[in-house]
């Protein structure tokens, strides 16, 4: 490898008369820590050059973004193994020379439609640790460039280590493995940073632009937010949660604390979809219609229980065991079989349902207070616990354990119903107001992205994938999303201080409904000057009814003789 790299180096050394010579031919003229746009088309490569290096540059990193049609960056203007780099975004380190001000590149697209693209060349010092210096994993000598793998539940990156930087004259570059002390590589940091781009814009323009916040180390620093920093000893791979539609930029800075110098990776991006799948496109970032049914009408149910749940107490029970059973039945569904969404959507709805007349039930025969109320308390701790893990609380190592996660997760859970034990009414009406107006949140979600949605949803990946443990929760919080908390907790708000107003000098719990009905039953046998004890039984009343249809449908029998007899 080590040779193939400097038999090109020397042919780039002995061609910068001839990229001279044709500077007025087409080739592209870039400067250093600038950006140029670029419109790539399928024929030919085109030729980058950069002119007028200074002394004291020991590196260069050319990158090139698109935001979804791969382009080429290449050493050499056939493509050899090892001097190339293909993707979305993608980068190249060239490590210069004694005496070298110009440096070339080339930059061509397979696609057969043009590509819009921005690239940019960065210089750094002696002084700067080299991105992917010491890679022993992909393709390139040295490695700059960030790879990133999603699916439904979480994205990860992975990227190569850095080493230390080392003098362009006649140096030779340190050893990546000979020591781990702090005069090798092993004393470098990697800050991973994350940068949202605007909800729901997935515009070619707005990425080409946001990105150029993310390939200098300090616009990354000003821009983005700082998620984890990993030391020489970690592996260089960290997970995020997936969100689907919503456009990500992820950089890494590698800095030297002994020299107090950094340099940053190529930034990569992702939407967590397609543009260009025929079956959930980015293009077109849709709920399925499975799912925005279920949602509407989960919220207009919940609605109705945000403002009057606990007077129509039997609807708040079957809201909360549909909810209840529902959860779990999902997660055992998803977990167990590969049925498609649809099929599984419309199986959670009918247990839920099953699980909402269970709970109904058991309050009608039984009138077991306490055991619908735990349930009620656990439906309004999931909530809360979810709330609790949906701050960076839930990024703390020791939550990486799934143990100590769904321990302390469900603590939380039951430490709602313990705390309003005492006070059951003031229970029912929190959990009213709180989880009915969140529904709202939901079936917002179906329509528009909302952040606020995988407060919740985040604990069902957890539950649905075994990795999903080791991704960092982080999601963007912007305009729409502080309206949508706005409109959550004006309902709520409104939901909670309307019932309990209303229910002020009130019973805190209807009566149990079979014990009024024995009751009413026991008064009607006995008093005889009821007008209901005259009225005959159920099963009898529904039998005339159904004699008195069936009479309608039959044809008039003869009577025999028709002539009127003679009296």
């Amino acid at each position: 490898m080590w040779r193939l790299r400097l038999l090109v180096l020397g042919v780039l050394a002995a061609a910068p008369a001839e990229a001279q010579a044709n500077s007025s031919d087409g080739f592209l003229e870039f400067s250093v820590g600038k950006f140029t746009h670029l419109l790539l088309s399928r024929p030919l490569p085109q030729e980058a050059i950069l002119r007028h290096i200074s002394g004291n540059v020991t590196f260069l990193l050319f990158q090139i973004h698109s935001q979804y049609q791969n382009t080429t960056v290449s050493f050499t203007k056939t493509l050899l193994p090892g001097t190339s780099g293909t993707g979305n975004d993608r980068g190249l380190v060239f490590m210069l020379r004694p005496e070298q001000t110009m440096c070339t590149w080339y930059l061509e697209t397979k696609d057969a439609k043009p590509v819009q693209t921005v690239a940019i060349p960065l210089s750094y010092s002696e002084r700067d640790p080299i991105p992917g210096g010491c890679n022993l994993e992909f393709d390139l000598d040295i490695d700059p460039n960030i790879y990133l793998d999603y699916n439904f539940f979480e994205t990860t990156i992975k990227f190569a280590p850095a080493n230390l930087g080392y003098a362009r004259y006649g140096a030779e570059p340190p050893p990546c493995d000979v020591s781990t002390g702090q005069e090798s590589r092993w004393r470098l940091r990697y800050d991973v940073y994350q940068y949202f781009l605007p909800e729901g814009d997935l515009t070619e323009a707005s990425l080409l632009q946001h990105l150029q916040r993310m390939a200098q180390v300090s616009q990354v620093k000003a821009s983005a937010v700082k998620v984890v920093t990993l030391t020489s000893d970690d592996k260089t791979t960290v997970s995020f949660s997936s969100l689907w539609g919503q456009g990500v930029v992820y950089n890494v800075i590698v800095s030297d604390p002994s020299l107090n110098t950094s340099a940053a990776y190529v930034p990569v991006h992702t939407y967590a979809c397609s543009f260009e799948s025929v079956d959930g496109n980015c293009a077109s970032p849709v709920r399925r219609v499975s799912t925005k049914v279920f949602s509407t009408v989960f919220a207009v149910l919940g609605i109705f229980i945000c403002f009057f749940g606990h007077r129509f107490w039997k609807t708040e029970l079957f809201f909360v065991g549909f909810i209840f059973l529902g959860f779990f039945f999902y997660i055992l569904i998803s977990r167990l079989t590969s049925l498609k969404y649809d099929v599984r959507l419309v199986l959670t709805a009918v247990a839920g349902s099953i699980g909402g007349i269970l709970l109904v039930a058991s309050w009608w025969r039984f009138g077991t207070l306490m055991l619908c109320m735990l349930c009620v308390g656990l439906v309004l701790g999931f909530l809360v616990s979810s709330g609790t893990f949906f701050t960076p609380l839930g990024n703390l190592n020791v939550f990486r354990d799934d143990g100590v996660f769904w321990v302390t997760f469900s603590c939380i859970t039951l430490l709602v119903p313990v705390i309003f034990m005492g006070c059951l009414r003031i229970l029912n009406i929190l959990a009213c107001g709180a989880v009915g107006s969140y529904s709202v949140v939901l079936a917002i979600d179906s329509y528009i992205f909302s952040s606020l949605s995988y407060m919740t949803l985040n604990v069902l990946r957890r539950a649905l994938n075994t990795d999903f443990r080791a991704a960092f929760i982080g999601v963007p919080f912007q305009t729409k999303d502080f309206l949508v908390l706005a409109v959550w907790g004006m309902l709520a708000v409104s939901g909670i201080t309307l019932q309990i107003r209303r229910e002020r000098g009130q019973a805190p719990f209807p009566p149990h409904p079979y014990k009024l009905w024995k009751q009413e039953r026991e008064r009607r046998v006995t008093n005889i000057l009821d007008p209901s004890h005259h009225i005959p039984p159920l099963r009898e009343r529904l039998y005339g009814r159904l004699t008195q249809i069936r009479e309608l449908f039959q044809k008039e029998q003869p009577a025999g003789e028709r002539t009127p007899l003679l009296l």
